[in-house]
């Protein structure tokens, strides 16, 4: 039997194109991405103003948090706003606009991105500094589930899209919120769409620093400058370490909360 010699990369049929930033620096309408010197500013966005929630947006969370962790040019990653919200519109109870009744094959695409948009954004291997510039009353999970949270002066946290506005929790915030604050604070912040400010989400822990908003992005990257320090590796390791349990809560509890809240919305005849 004659011996194959041995190579380099004996497995070079799966090699792929290392990602780049100018590959989906300009890909999304909703996410505004600028970088220099391996500090990613994300900015999240609805034609230039205040990102207004949407199918869009969930859309483009998913696939930009996929590609900026994809890119090991990325050392540190700062997740903000823009204009005087950090994410809205807030839903008024029971008049969610999307709460229209949904078949399995209209809501697979939705239960698909959702499963994949967090566990997405916490697969980043590099330290994530979120600057929220104010209300976050949509899905504020996202930038709460940041290494280092800031938050403005005038923002505060609520949930106006799920329990109040007749949908289930089931995208992350039943894993999330509940974590963050503590199971009892949790479960009351979900079901009665309490408005949580900034200052009273810095003595339970969910900020760390709160700002006046002209403050919040000098700040960001004041600290994105400290984390620069450190040699990448460090850095990258640290983040994975650090988010590793958050991840495997995901793991088994956020596809089965998306299943109930897509239940929750299917036609019943």
């Amino acid at each position: 039997m004659t011996e194959q010699p041995m190579t380099d990369h004996p497995m070079t049929h799966l090699e792929r194109e290392p990602t780049t930033f100018d590959s989906y620096r300009d890909r999304y309408k909703t996410v505004r991405l600028e970088r220099t010197g391996g500090v990613l500013e994300v900015h999240l966005h609805t034609d230039g103003g205040p990102l207004q929630w949407s199918l869009l947006a969930h859309h483009e969370l998913e696939d930009a948090f996929r590609e900026i962790g994809r890119d090991r040019e990325n050392d540190v990653v700062i997740l903000t706003g823009t204009g005087e919200e950090f994410s809205g519109p807030a839903i008024e109870p029971g008049k969610h606009p999307n709460r229209r009744i949904m078949t399995p094959e209209t809501y697979d695409p939705i239960y698909w991105e959702g499963k994949h948009l967090l566990p997405n954004l916490l697969a980043i291997e590099a330290p994530v500094i979120a600057a929220i510039n104010g209300p976050a009353v949509r899905h504020a999970e996202i930038p709460l589930v940041s290494d280092i949270v800031l938050a403005s002066d005038d923002t505060f946290f609520q949930d106006t899209a799920h329990f109040p506005g007749g949908m289930v929790p089931g995208d992350g915030m039943h894993i999330v919120m509940p974590l963050l604050m503590g199971a009892n604070r949790g479960r009351y912040f979900l079901l009665t769409g309490q408005q949580l400010p900034a200052e009273e989400a810095r003595s339970i822990g969910l900020v760390n620093e709160v700002l006046p908003r002209a403050d919040l992005l000098p700040r960001a990257r004041e600290l994105a400058g400290l984390l620069m320090q450190q040699p990448r590796l460090v850095r990258r390791y640290t983040r994975t370490v650090l988010t590793e349990d958050l991840r495997a809560r995901l793991h088994g509890l956020l596809g089965y909360g998306l299943a109930l809240e897509g239940i929750a919305r299917m036609k019943t005849s």
